[in-house]
């Protein structure tokens, strides 16, 4: 079995419910001093990625992979190069495709299941570099993406990749995705509708013939947004085929080194399927822990720096 208790003893006093340990980080949390140099690969279908770099010469690396509507700056990334930095570790951020600052240039955007472009930002490494570990982690979609891109390569992974660890990750994505319904959630909901509107409208720009910006202005829930935008744009008939085709957990069981999940039972925008306890009992590579508070990318510890699950994720990946 594979499922540990968890020592997270939870947050301050004044963050008392899963929204407020979610939110309150997230709007005020910062950190300072991180510094990247940025590096632009192509990728294989003629768009490009950047890579934000932060490194201290080290034989080790870590790549992290942001969440939905993040990117390199935001708090939980910073936060986790500042530590693993300090440890002596180079990171690797990639910026998923019209994250970061730039939009990209083909008619695609990004979603949970974008393990290609981990892929090419993998490979880009190997090539350039010659680090003897690299360690992957992922913060909510990017836990996904992560967890995709394990399983996808199974046992043909790269011998340097170690070991990876992800928190507040989607694991079934139409789970995840019917918790943004709920009307306790409409502050999510509204926040990243409204941030990825405004990518469909600048790829509107580039391709106006692919897009209906009278029907996206109707659009006020996940399911027509991922119906008529994102399954249109990438590829799939609807939300629920988009859902199920790129879902993590359909690859999660060929996962073949050493996997750390951090899901807490308080995060709003996980729902039950995200916590794959069945399948964590019987795989010795992967680790659940499900700690009773932490919210979405909270984990908040009163007087630290960095959260719990920071700490967490370095502890597993260095031990």
């Amino acid at each position: 079995m594979s499922i540990i208790k968890s020592s997270y003893s939870g947050p301050p006093a004044y963050l008392f419910n899963g929204h407020l340990e979610t939110i309150i980080p997230s709007l005020f949390r910062k950190v300072f001093d991180v510094a990247y140099t940025r590096v632009k690969i192509d990728t294989p279908d003629g768009d490009f990625l950047n890579l934000d770099w932060s490194k201290v010469g080290s034989s080790k690396l870590l790549i992290i992979s942001h969440g939905l509507e993040g990117d390199s700056e935001r708090h939980y990334v910073k936060g986790m190069v500042k530590l693993f930095n300090s440890n002596k570790i180079d990171v690797l951020v990639w910026n998923n495709r019209s994250c970061g600052g730039e939009i990209n240039l083909r008619p695609i955007l990004y979603h949970h299941g974008a393990s290609y472009d981990l892929e090419t930002t993998i490979s880009h490494v190997l090539r350039t570099h010659s680090y003897e570990e690299i360690y992957l982690t992922g913060i909510s979609m990017g836990g996904a993406q992560t967890l995709k891109y394990l399983g996808e390569k199974g046992r043909d992974l790269p011998i340097e990749i170690k070991r990876a660890a992800v928190y507040s990750t989607p694991c079934n994505l139409l789970s995840s995705a019917t918790t943004l319904k709920r009307r306790s959630n409409s502050f999510y909901r509204n926040r990243f509708l409204g941030k990825l509107k405004i990518k469909i409208r600048a790829k509107a720009a580039q391709y106006p013939e692919l897009i209906d910006l009278d029907l996206l202005e109707k659009v006020n829930d996940f399911d027509s947004f991922d119906t008529h935008f994102t399954a249109k744009l990438h590829g799939f008939r609807d939300a629920d085929d988009f859902y199920k085709a790129v879902s993590a957990d359909n690859w999660m069981p060929s996962i073949a080194i050493p996997t750390l999940i951090i899901n807490a039972l308080n995060d709003p925008l996980l729902g039950a399927e995200c916590y794959p306890v069945k399948l964590a009992e019987k795989m010795n590579e992967l680790t659940l822990e499900m700690p009773k508070r932490g919210g979405h990318t909270g984990f908040v510890v009163r007087g630290q720096e960095f959260t719990w699950a920071e700490l967490r994720v370095q502890e597993f990946l260095l031990d």
